[in-house]
């Protein structure tokens, strides 16, 4: 059992700074266990804080989880990206590089959160993962270069759909390790091909 003495030395740090080191250890946590198993007592500890500072700034437990379910599922801003070009597949190989890249970051932590593995039926929780499967399809059209379609409805949906996919091939990739990247990359990019050289263009088509 951890004591006083394994724990980080404290150091005075601004409010953004220690809201963001108090999260950073909860992201960690909530990625190593199941949210019940995560104690706030000794997430204070490994933070460095006192356990009265995650009241302060993060609520109660479940409120905490949310913002590690935020952070996790938060894009980076549009103009910290530049969108691929050239070919079809070369939009689609950098498109599932860009996923991959997001899921490699937060490792367990995403898997977890995506896969429903936290509070549970919550429906605050949903509601944060439905917003972001709706900014992941819009952001993901907008690189394969289908941002401006007028069947965005259409195809948002057929992107959401892939999204099962991506969040049970990275439980494949991290948590079960039965798949490499490269692989997990290799049948993402099929996928996505076929859905932009095939279903989305026979969407477009209807008209």
């Amino acid at each position: 059992m951890a004591t006083e003495a394994d724990a980080p030395a404290r150091r005075r740090l601004d409010p953004d700074e220690r809201r963001a080191q108090i999260l950073a250890r909860a992201i960690e946590m909530f990625g190593e266990r199941p949210y019940a198993a995560v104690s706030t007592a000794e997430l204070a500890q490994r933070a460095g804080v006192a356990r009265g500072l995650i009241n302060h700034y993060f609520g109660n437990k479940r409120d905490l989880y949310l913002a590690v379910v935020r952070r996790m599922v938060t894009l980076p801003k549009p103009d910290h990206m530049v969108l691929p070009t050239g070919t079809d597949r070369e939009r689609v190989d950098a498109s599932v590089s860009w996923l991959l890249d997001i899921i490699g970051e937060h490792g367990s932590t995403w898997v977890k959160v995506t896969g429903h593995e936290g509070i549970g039926d919550d429906p605050e929780v949903q509601r944060i993962l439905d917003e972001a499967d709706d900014a992941a399809a819009t952001r993901l059209l907008e690189m394969v270069g289908l941002g401006g379609s007028e069947h965005t409805a259409e195809l948002q949906a057929l992107v959401r759909a892939y999204g099962g996919l991506v969040k049970a091939a990275g439980r494949e990739w991290i948590t079960r390790g039965s798949l490499s990247r490269e692989q997990v990359h290799g049948l993402l990019a099929d996928m996505l091909l076929t859905l932009v050289t095939r279903s989305f263009r026979r969407i477009e088509r209807q008209d």
